[in-house]
């Protein structure tokens, strides 16, 4: 069912929208261009869209269904009832002229918006600081342009100063007049400037912030990210289906399998496939337990950045029992490539069950002395709690999810708002902080790791017997008896791995709660075995995209573990 009052925007725009469609709690429209800023404003304002999930675009240069403009922006927002989404999405006439920016409706459209002009060349009109976010400033064209040559290498010859944004943040602040704001020398003279990263632990390695600093007191902070770019978009739209699992490995790296899950989940949801139950249960296992270890590598990195030694030992070393049993089942220890579109790639080994449960023990143990430390420790309190703090409605106009989302007190994980796999049917706790602080984004996940080992010891009593895969060789390869010793099962197998798994022309949206959050892929299908067009909906990069403000007011030393509670991975940050 679409929200109460959608339909009643919607009427009052029908003569500006066409294809609408309304599946569930799913609503897909397209809205004319010199309409699209009032009916999303107004969607907010009176529809209660008060999440914008993601904003991407879409050349059509050479679709196979004829398009009447060449370029389209898409918006994917998500209603205050957490339960029902809207996918707008609007031909644009001329990338150049654009369309209204949305920032003064959706804080979190900032980088979206820089995203898509950087990679489609898309204007948005009165967008406060359009400027390239993922690729270089010296790079020259749109590469998610049909018609850019990728075999195009730009080198990047020399480092942003940063100084544009940083005078503008200034000013706003009230800390610089008019006059001194076109002075850079000036500036530079009246406050001391310090570079976090990239190059440093301190920044993950790949994430630049450059803070305007008096004393030890940040008093202005602007962020450049880019430095991973890998271009895995661009990847996706020259490989087939499966070929891609591989590459979301890599995005968030920590809980790669969760990654997996979410790219096939969206392409089995276009297939309109119903996978086996025990494939799904299987997702689900280690789908928990990839947020356990995500969890332990934030905290236990969180803590290094305290000077907490020992509890780090505490955490990774159940870690690295995890590491050892994912690469036993999938032969990997950290980019594991394990599910399949239809299943998954083989069962779980014998002894599996009795590995994990030993897994959960030490687990248990590891979190358990951590907390024996910390809990009750003056210092950990004093760095951590009213640090870094924000706002259940700050952290929703700013796009946060997940842990950081629930820290701040909003009660909303899609596990339990919009229950897939049988989730709904698992005995769990949604977590729940009221401060949105340092200490309530650590203090949340160490509850989510002991809520995940039960969902696990739920799920592996449930575990049901039967097949992993569908059967369909359509979209699963046939085995290997059959690839050897009939030629039907030698072609079925060479046209699945060469011309990959054909979907459905369509285009669709689908998310799971992975560790840091909402995870999602906007998928666009020309009907052919690769995809015309991927967007990953990557947490990091709106709680990046926030950083600079978080820690505008605190010391130096609060940035460094506020970077890490938010648990910013890079793969997925600059993907």
């Amino acid at each position: 069912m679409s929200s109460p009052l959608l339909g009643e925007i919607i009427k009052k725009y029908e003569f500006d929208i066409s294809d609408y469609e309304c599946c569930q709690n799913d609503s897909k429209l397209v809205v004319a261009e010199h309409a699209l800023y009032d009916f999303l404003k107004e969607l907010y304002n009176m529809g209660s869209y008060h999440m914008l999930l993601d904003i991407t675009a879409v050349d059509y240069l050479e679709y196979k269904k004829e398009q009447k403009k060449r370029f389209a922006i898409v918006y994917i927002l998500r209603h205050q009832n957490f339960v029902n989404t809207i996918t707008v999405k609007s031909y644009i006439s001329d990338p150049n002229e654009g369309i209204r920016s949305v920032v003064d409706i959706y804080k979190c459209a900032d980088w979206l918006e820089r995203e898509a002009w950087d990679q489609y060349g898309i204007n948005f009109q009165n967008h406060p600081n359009l400027k390239r976010v993922l690729n270089h400033q010296e790079f020259v064209g749109h590469p998610l342009r049909k018609d850019y040559p990728i075999t195009k290498g730009q080198l990047c010859t020399k480092s942003d100063d940063l100084m544009n944004e940083m005078s503008s943040k200034l000013f706003q602040n009230g800390l610089i007049s008019e006059k001194e704001r076109g002075d850079t020398q000036k500036i530079v003279d009246k406050f001391m400037f310090l570079n976090l990263g990239p190059s440093h632990p301190a920044s993950h390695g790949t994430i630049r912030t450059l803070c305007a600093l008096d004393g030890e007191t940040i008093v202005s902070a602007v962020s450049e990210i880019g430095y991973l770019h890998r271009g895995f978009e661009k990847s996706c739209e020259n490989h087939t289906y499966n070929q891609i699992i591989p590459y979301t490995d890599r995005l968030n790296y920590l809980s790669a399998i969760t990654n997996n899950v979410a790219f096939v989940k969206t392409i089995e949801e276009m297939l309109d496939l119903k996978i086996p139950d025990r494939a799904i249960f299987i997702r689900v296992i280690l789908m928990e337990l990839s947020r356990i270890i995500d969890h332990l590598v934030c905290l236990g990195a969180n803590l290094v950045d305290m000077g907490a030694l020992t509890n780090y030992w505490y955490l990774f070393n159940p870690r690295e029992s995890v590491n050892l049993l994912l690469s036993k089942l999938t032969g990997a220890r950290l980019t594991n490539s394990y599910a399949r579109v239809g299943g998954m790639a083989h069962d779980l080994y014998d002894g599996f069950e009795n590995d994990l449960l030993e897994c959960l023990k030490e687990i248990e143990k590891g979190v358990s002395d951590t907390l024996t430390l910390v809990e009750k420790n003056r210092i950990f309190h004093d760095r951590t709690q009213n640090i870094c703090s924000v706002s259940a409605k700050e952290a929703l106009e700013r796009g946060f999810c997940g842990p950081n989302l629930r820290a701040s007190g909003a009660a909303y994980d899609m596990r339990v708002n919009n229950p897939y796999y049988y989730y709904d049917s698992f005995d769990f706790d949604m977590v729940i902080g009221s401060t949105g602080d340092i200490y309530d984004r650590l203090m949340v996940r160490f509850e989510e790791i002991k809520q995940s080992m039960g969902i696990i010891r739920q799920a592996l009593l449930k575990l049901p017997k039967g097949a992993i895969n569908i059967d369909n060789h359509a979209v699963i390869l046939p085995n290997k008896e059959r690839v050897y010793n009939t030629i039907e099962g030698t072609m079925n197998h060479f046209k699945l791995i060469f011309e990959g798994v054909k979907v459905p022309l369509k285009e669709h949206y689908s998310s799971l709660e992975a560790p840091n959050g909402e995870l999602g892929f906007f998928v666009v299908s020309d009907g052919s075995g690769t995809p015309y067009k991927v967007k990953v909906r990557a947490p990091s990069f709106f709680m990046m995209s926030s950083f600079a403000d978080m820690i505008k007011g605190t010391m130096i030393a609060d940035a460094v573990i506020n970077l890490g509670s938010i648990n910013i991975i890079a793969g997925e940050l600059d993907r």
